[in-house]
Order: C-alpha cells, then structure tokens, then sequence
C-alpha cells in the first residue's frame, strides 16, 4: 500500500478521513467490502444432490431395504441415487469453470483517504464513511456519494440504463458502476452485501425455482400410495375373514411399497437431461443447471433484458440532423461535435460520435477543451474549421437550449428522433443550436426473427428495461412486440396485457417472474447483467447470453456462449424431447406399479398363494428401471406449443393401459390355475414373463400419440428391451434363476401381450384424438 501526492481534486477535500481505530470498529461491525463466495467445491455440489425431499424419499427406501436383508437392490437404489447427484455437479462444475471468478471486478485498488493521508488499497477493505477517489475508468467499489466534483457512470449492468448517467455533488453513486468520464470525492454509505450490488447478488442465495419436479414426483407417488392403501386394506379385511396372519402378509406389504418408490425417477431425468445437455454442448450452449432444459418444455413467458440482450450494448450513430443546413449541413454538424468529444474519455456516446467523424474522414483538434461536466451537462471546445475559430458545446438539449440561440424547427426534429428511443444530444456553435445528434444502441439482427418464432410456439415475450418508457417504447415496436409499455407500478395488475417494462429495477424483476409463476406460468429470463441475476435464478429457465457479467452467468440455468439468440429454441427443443422421454416414464411407472400390485393382491384373493415369487418382483424392477434409464436417449419429435406435466391426464392414460392389461393377467392366472392345473412356480414364471413384456410393450405404445409400430426408438432403448425380454425367455424356458415354464403357456403369454398391445394402442390413439379435439 502506497502514498502518493494528491491530485488537484484530492487538494480540494482537506477534512480528515477515518482514523484507524474507526475503521477497525467499523469493520467489525459491517465486515469486508465482499460479496459472500457460493460454494464451489466438487464433494459440496455432490451433497447438494443428495440432499432434499427426493433424495431422502429414495434414502429411506435403501435402509428399509438393508433392514430387510434386501442388500441388491438396496445396492441399486443407492447407486441411482449417487449417479444423480455426481453427474448434476459434474455439470454444475464445468459451467463454473467455464465462467471463471465470481465478483472479479470488485477485487481493486482504490484511491482512500485514511486520517490526512490519501492512500492506494484494496478496495475489500472500504468501510461506509470512507472518502474515496474516483476517476476515469474506475470501477465504483462500494455506494456512496458524491462530495465534490462530477462524474458519468455506466450503470447498465445494475440498473438497465443503456446510456451514462451524469452524477454531481449529493447525487448517489453505485458499487460496480464504471466511470466513464470526469471524477469525483465519494463517500461511502454502503459495502458489501448492504451494497447495491451486494443486495442484488445476495438474493440469488434465495432466489429459487419452484420443485415442478419434486410436484410430480409426489404426486405420482400420491397416487400410487392411495392405491397400496386401499389394497393393504382389501388384504387386512380378507385375513381376518379368513383367520389368516396378519404377519404372514408382512412380506408383501413391503413390496408394495418398495414398488411405489420411483426408484429411478431422479437417474432416469438427469440421464434425459445430460444427453440434451450434451447436445446442446455442441452448439456452444452451456448447460449449468440441468432442470433448466426439462422446464423449457412448458415455457410460456420469456422475460428478457433489453440493454445487451436486445440490443448490442454498442453505442452508434444512429441519425445526424442538421437544424440550419445553409450554414452548418450534417457533415458540419458532425465535425463540430466531434471536436467537443473527450478523445481519451471512455463516454459510450463520445466515442460513437468521434467513430461516426472518422467514417467521414475529418477530425479535427480543438485548440482547447472543457471535458464533459456531469453538473453542466455539456463539454465545450474551441476550433479552427473553415479559417475561423468557433465556440462548440455539445450535451444536453435542455440546457443548450437555455443558454444559445433555439432554431424553430428544433423542438419538432428533437420529438422526431427522440420518438425512435434515441438518445439525442445538441451541438451549439457560436451560440446558436446548429444541430442534434442520435445516438442509439442497435437491435441484435436476429431479434425480430426469435421473438416471432416463439410466438408461434406459444411462448409470450415481455421485454424489461430500466430505460424510459418511450426508449421502451420505441425498441419494442423495432423487434415486433405489440402492445403498451407499462412501468413498476403496473406490474401487479396484469403483467401478460403488456408488450414490456420500463424503469425497472432488479428487484422489479425478480418480484415479476415470482408473480408470473405464483399465476402458474413457467417463466424464463433472458439477461446479462448484474441486475438480471436474481431474476435469472428465480426463473424456471433463466438464460444468461455471451456477453453476460459472471454473475448474471452463475445464476443462469443456460449460457448462450455464441451472439445467436435463435438458439433459444434449441434450448426449447431440447425441452420438448425430455418431456416427451419422461412422459413414457410416467406412464409406464404407473401402469406396470398398478399392474403388478393388483395383480398380487387379487391374484393372492383369489389363490391362497401369490401369483408371482416375491425374488422374481426384484429382477422386474431391476429389469424395469433399466430401460426407463435408457429413455434418456430415445429418439423423440419437439412439440411446437408449450407442454405441461399435467399428472391427471398421464394417470387417466396409465389407468387405461393397466385395466386393458389386468384384463389380459387374470385371464391368463385363471386359464394356468383351473384349465391347465399349473403348478404355483410355473405360473410364476409364466406370469413373470407376462409382466416383462407387457412392461416393454407399455414403453413402445407410450412414447409416441401414434401408432407405436410406426415409431422407432433410439437404437439403446430398442436394444435394453430386446435384451430384457430375451434374457426373461431364457430365465423362463431353461429353468434359470427362475423355475422352468412350458413352452406352450410361454408362447400364448406372448401371442396375448401382442394382441392386446395393438388393441390398448387403438384405444390410446382414440384417446389423444378426443383430447385434441
């Protein structure tokens, strides 16, 4: 830490900073000027995985399971879950190392006076009551205000403002805003996690989500608990008709609910997931969170920033006026204004107005120069064009208009370019308005193609910006949003009646996407900055671009890391085959669960023995769930409207399948138990066989709303099924693992699946005919 001699504007403060013994209790007192690290280690993401009301649904499952002496499959639970929980943070880890430090840009030095010394220290150790020095090309390391002098600040990446904002004396200045032009004294107010940015960047360790996953989960193990209920009571009541032992029974009851537990629900979602995620990899589209990808699949309201997401974020010349054209044309008013730009300011709007000169070709180099003062609002300059010197201001039309000559065709041209959401700045010369200047950010090209693609995909687009509403205005109407422009205030009433937002701030849009969502929408929030992080990781999808702050990126469930913001669809798409993949889940999960329980309980009614051994139950669900681990990779067609996991539709689905297939069960129990007097171990194995390829067919008939034989799956999930089902023919007619069933009653089980898988598929179709209709 350094001591150098003060700068003119260090000279104009002489009052004394904190004493030491102030900035210790102070520091005490608000900690660091730092913002809290989330956790980055690979064990720490890993127990993330393992830790909620999913994981310990299926943890409860493996020590009841290892209570019973059931050390298998217990064994193959605990892999599944483990499974999860490792790949969600491998991904988790490799989005983080591909966005580098969080708040890197807070780890500066700055200028401090400390007692009646100005010093050169890290700018983590700041504390409110500071006296700060801020210049050119600093960032602002803590809130403050301005005591003496005037800045501009850049204060997109928190507030949304595309243009700088002028500060002067008692005006607020932001953490993480960057100076642009000018400097100031600032005193400190707010550090750390109290700081604008700290508050902003805090609430992304409570921003969330809501479980849509976690919902139907327990949702489909609501239903199938009802279902075990009611047959544990048939089974009780029978017992005690019977006088038979409730604790023979007990072997039983625990099946049924280690049959309920989706068991590889959570593996058979990341698997999903990670094969889109892998997929989308190769478009250049990073996948941090995976249930980012299954939620796209519903999206039906993307939110997005327009400062940077929108639009460029580069400043350019977008329209030259001139207001007395015989005297001074556009290429004169041009080289006028670029002789009063700061050549070495870092002023968005300078810089663009000095690129536009040079295009032109005429430069020229004041004989002096007043740089930008933010309490003036103007800069001016004195140059030579033409063989005579001239006095140039250039800034704000409201003040040149009340101190130099007001042209009457000026306030009509002002109303013309500011219409167009334009930031216009006037050029005096010799005291007299020559001309205005429009200076805007351009629309992304691609804009107006994204937003109308995903308005035919049912998907509303609602831009937010911390812009005025007329700026709002003006650049919805550019990338083809209709409708009003409402503000903060209006948020509450019907958010979905407006084309956007303007003058929002962060916490505006973080309290949208969670009204959005409490509505029952599923949000999404395209973004960039600093401001859009808290929204970006309430969002059900949130979607941070290339250009986007690390923040902005570390809360994002997707980053864009090429321009192209077409490949939100992609993003979508992926979403579409997920759903569709899990959907067959679903489906099946409640069909072959119902199926299986039914047929024990009545089956064990109607024999005095259960129809099918209860080791055989193990390799069913072991068999099962390794297909459903495979539907990750099916081959699938992306819907071109929103979807939704509507439980009630699937179950009316699943309800069907399973009374069309308990229909084909007891008919076959019935022929093998009184025609043919099969022994209880050949029924077994006959009715094993059954339920496996029943369970296949379910998978095939499920995967499609058409005919499943027209359908063809993915190579790997074509290969399980086929591989399930032979090893089954083998365990059955061989008499391994399993006891040996006749070949006779083995053929009729498949010949009756098959006739009653192409019925139950009529009927499926029929189903989703009516639905559409």
């Amino acid at each position: 830490m350094g001591i150098m001699a003060g700068t003119p504007m260090e000279e104009k403060y002489p009052q004394v900073g904190l004493a030491p013994e102030e900035v210790a209790a102070k520091q005490k007192e608000f900690g660091a000027n730092q913002q809290p690290a989330l956790p980055t280690a690979f064990w720490r993401l890993v127990l993330n995985g393992l830790w909620g009301p999913l994981p310990w649904l299926l943890e409860a499952a493996i020590i009841l399971e290892f209570f019973l002496g059931k050390g298998l499959q217990a064994t193959f639970i605990l892999l599944l879950l483990v499974f999860s929980a490792v790949d969600g943070a491998v991904q988790k880890k490799r989005s983080m190392k591909a966005l580098g430090g969080l708040h890197a840009d807070l780890r500066t030095q700055s200028r401090v006076k400390r007692g009646d010394q100005w010093e050169n220290m890290p700018a983590d150790g700041l504390v409110p009551g500071d006296i700060v020095h801020v210049q050119l090309g600093d960032v602002i390391p803590a809130d403050g205000t301005v005591l003496i002098g005037g800045l501009s600040a850049d204060q997109a990446a928190l507030t949304g403002e595309s243009a700088p904002v002028a500060k002067a004396v008692d005006d607020p200045v932001y953490a993480a805003a960057t100076v642009v032009s000018g400097d100031a004294i600032v005193q400190v107010t707010k550090t750390g996690t109290n700081s604008s940015y700290g508050k902003t960047a805090e609430l992304l360790t409570h921003a969330t989500a809501p479980g849509r996953l976690e919902k139907l989960l327990f949702g489909i193990v609501r239903l199938l608990v009802i279902l075990d209920v009611a047959l544990v009571l048939v089974l009780t009541v029978t017992a005690l008709l019977r006088g038979t032992s409730i604790m023979s029974l007990l072997p039983f009851l625990v099946i049924l609910f280690i049959a309920t537990i989706p068991v590889a629900m959570p593996s058979s979602f990341t698997v999903a997931n990670s094969v889109e995620a892998s997929r989308l990899a190769k478009k250049k589209i990073l996948v941090s969170g995976l249930t980012g990808i299954q939620e796209a699949a519903s999206l039906d309201v993307l939110l997005v920033d327009k400062t940077g997401t929108l639009t460029q974020d580069r400043t350019a010349l977008a329209a030259v006026s001139a207001l007395e054209p015989a005297s001074y044309n556009e290429d004169a008013v041009l080289t006028l204004a670029a002789a009063a730009c700061d050549p070495q300011g870092r002023s968005s709007i300078e810089r663009a107005i000095r690129e536009g000169a040079a295009k032109k070709g005429t430069v020229l180099t004041p004989t002096s120069f007043t740089p930008f003062d933010p309490a003036k609002k103007y800069s001016a300059a004195t140059v030579t064009w033409q063989a005579h010197d001239h006095q140039v201001q250039l800034g704000s039309p409201t003040i040149l208009m009340q101190a130099a000559q007001v042209p009457d065709n000026l306030r009509a041209e002002l109303a013309k370019l500011t219409a167009t959401g334009a930031r216009v700045v006037a050029i005096a010369a010799d005291g007299v308005i020559v001309g205005l200047i429009a200076i805007a950010d351009p629309i992304k090209p691609d804009v107006p193609a994204l937003i109308k693609r995903l308005r035919t995909r049912g998907v509303q687009v609602i831009m937010l910006t911390g812009d005025t509403r007329a700026t709002a205005q003006a650049v919805a109407q550019q990338v083809g949003l209709q409708g009003a422009i409402g503000t903060p205030a209006e948020m509450d009433q019907a958010p979905r009646d407006y084309a956007g937002f303007a003058n929002v701030l962060p916490a505006d849009k973080f309290r949208l996407v969670q009204d959005l969502q409490k509505a029952g929408a599923v949000v999404g929030m395209l973004g960039d900055g600093v401001n859009d992080a808290p929204a970006l990781k309430q969002a059900d999808v949130g979607i941070a671009v290339t250009t986007a702050t690390d923040i902005a990126k570390l809360a994002a469930d997707i980053i864009l890391t090429k321009p192209d913001l077409g490949a939100i669809n992609d993003v979508v798409d992926s979403g579409q085959r997920v759903y569709q993949r899990m959907m067959t889940w679903i489906i099946t999960k409640l069909t072959r669960t119902a199926q299986l329980t039914i047929l024990l309980t009545f089956g064990y009614l109607f024999t005095g023995f259960f129809p099918i051994s209860l080791s055989m139950i193990v390799f069913i669900v072991m068999m099962n769930d390794s297909v459903t681990l495979t539907l990750g990779t099916d081959r699938t067609y992306p819907s071109d409207r929103p979807t939704r996991w509507q439980l009630g539709d699937l179950a009316k689905i699943a309800t069907g399948l399973t009374l069309g297939w308990l229909v084909l069960g007891f008919l076959l129990l019935w022929y093998f138990e009184y025609q043919l007097h099969l022994s209880a171990d050949s029924t077994s194995t006959l009715l094993f066989a059954y339920l496996i390829f029943s369970a296949m067919a379910t998978i095939y008939m499920t995967r499609t709303r058409g005919a499943f034989w027209r359908a063809v799956p993915s190579r790997t999930v074509l290969g399980v099924t086929c591989l399930n089902m032979v090893l089954t023919t083998v365990m059955g007619l061989t008499g391994f693992i399993t006891p040996r069933a006749p070949i006779g009653p083995y053929l009729l089980v498949i010949a009756g699946v098959i006739v009653f898988a192409v019925l139950l598929d009529l009927l499926k179709q029929a189903f989703y005919r009516q639905q559409a209709a």
